[in-house]
């Protein structure tokens, strides 16, 4: 009789997500499920009915591995209003299936056995295991405690002649953050004279409030210049499920990515590229005020929070809001959130998920409120029972 298969694991610290884990605990108890961070609306219907107009033109074959022209086109006449940056059509534009295939290209493309990547800790769960599959070593340094801002004491002394990129991200998730132009400049300053690269995931860029502007690095022309940025157009238009997002960077740095990318998921899905270069041309307006969008949301959802026993820290941008729920449990945040699903009634996230090392006796968790007002409701009502 065969023994079994013995097969030694690239990634012995991976198991099953967080967000299956916790959608799954929502669905077995009836929980109101804040912890995936997708909104429970459609796009725009504009959006949806030039996917049909798409489909039934015929655009159903490969695209161009690099993205078709016309999306292209419409990305950088979209950069250069937002940030005075305008890439190269041809040479500095990837399409990718979803930011996280770009943020993966982009880690395997440039990251060498041996290299040390910089990421902020609490950071999106996919950064390490791209590190740990290219060779390299994930260096992990908390952002401040307090609000979620770069420690550039840490980050400095955290630079070896071993550091190949810094990573960052800004709307930040989990945390509601967002970096300053201020910010911006001394990550410029950082690695001035060196040979790191940085990777600015924007996946957020246009879920940002209280009149703040999002400081992307295109808008500084030395970051520019050695950055990968990566968005995502299931953020901006409501269509996670699309998973389709881009790649702006420099030529020599895209050449390499899309030697990465072409052998990942060659192209993206065709009918919805077409969709996506009408309405960027064409409805300006929908990314022009999804701040106002969003901000509704927040404001909705913490004046209904505002009687709980929750206490809810700033956001400044991105769809979700951290709370501290020491007042309810003393419990770790994984147990807490396993607690709520079943006995609350709502699925959160434990913000241990997003560390390496969580700082000790910190009670936070975050809900997403990418949705619908009555499910808000639902929620908060829960959540203040409590």
């Amino acid at each position: 009789m065969m023994s079994a298969m013995q097969v030694e694991t690239k990634l012995p610290k991976v198991g099953t997500t967080i967000f299956t884990v916790m959608s799954q605990l929502a669905a077995e108890h009836g929980a109101v499920n804040l912890g995936q961070g997708f909104p429970d609306f459609d796009g725009p219907q504009a959006l949806r009915d030039a996917l049909t107009r798409a489909m039934n033109a015929g655009h159903n074959q490969y695209a161009p591995m690099t993205g078709i022209a016309a999306l292209r086109s419409a990305i950088a006449n979209k950069t250069a209003r937002m940030y005075g940056h305008r890439p190269d059509v041809d040479q500095e534009i990837t399409v990718t299936s979803g930011a996280t295939e770009a943020l993966f290209a982009a880690i395997a493309a440039v990251v060498r056995p041996g290299d040390e990547v910089i990421v902020l800790d609490p950071c999106y769960d996919s950064y390490d295991p791209a590190i740990a599959l290219s060779g390299g070593r994930a260096v992990h340094v908390p952002l401040d405690a307090r609000d979620f801002s770069p420690d550039w004491q840490r980050i400095r002394d955290a630079i070896t002649p071993k550091t190949r990129m810094i990573m960052f991200n800004t709307p930040h998730n989990p945390c509601g953050s967002v970096w300053s132009a201020d910010a911006i400049g001394t990550l410029a300053e950082l690695v001035r004279d060196t040979q790191i690269l940085v990777l600015s995931d924007e996946v957020y860029e246009h879920i940002i409030f209280d009149g703040a502007e999002h400081q992307s690095v295109l808008r500084h022309a030395e970051l520019a210049a050695r950055s990968f940025v990566i968005s995502s157009f299931g953020k901006t238009y409501h269509c996670t499920g699309w998973k389709v997002g881009y790649c702006i960077a420099p030529r020599a740095l895209s050449a390499e990515f899309r030697k990465v990318h072409q052998y990942l998921t060659f192209s993206t899905f065709t009918p919805a590229q077409w969709a996506l270069a009408e309405i960027i041309e064409q409805a300006p307006e929908h990314y022009l005020e999804l701040p106002a969008f969003y901000q509704d949301r927040r404001d909705h959802f913490r004046a209904l929070m505002a009687g709980s026993k929750f206490q809810l820290r700033p956001v400044a941008g991105a769809y979700f809001q951290v709370v501290d729920y020491s007042a309810l449990s003393d419990s770790d945040d994984l147990v807490f959130c396993e607690w709520l699903a079943r006995v609350g009634g709502v699925a959160a996230i434990p913000l241990s998920a997003f560390y390496e090392s969580p700082p000790p006796g910190q009670r936070l968790v975050r809900l997403c409120f990418a949705k619908s007002e009555a499910l808000l409701a639902q929620a908060a009502e829960r959540l203040c029972a409590l």
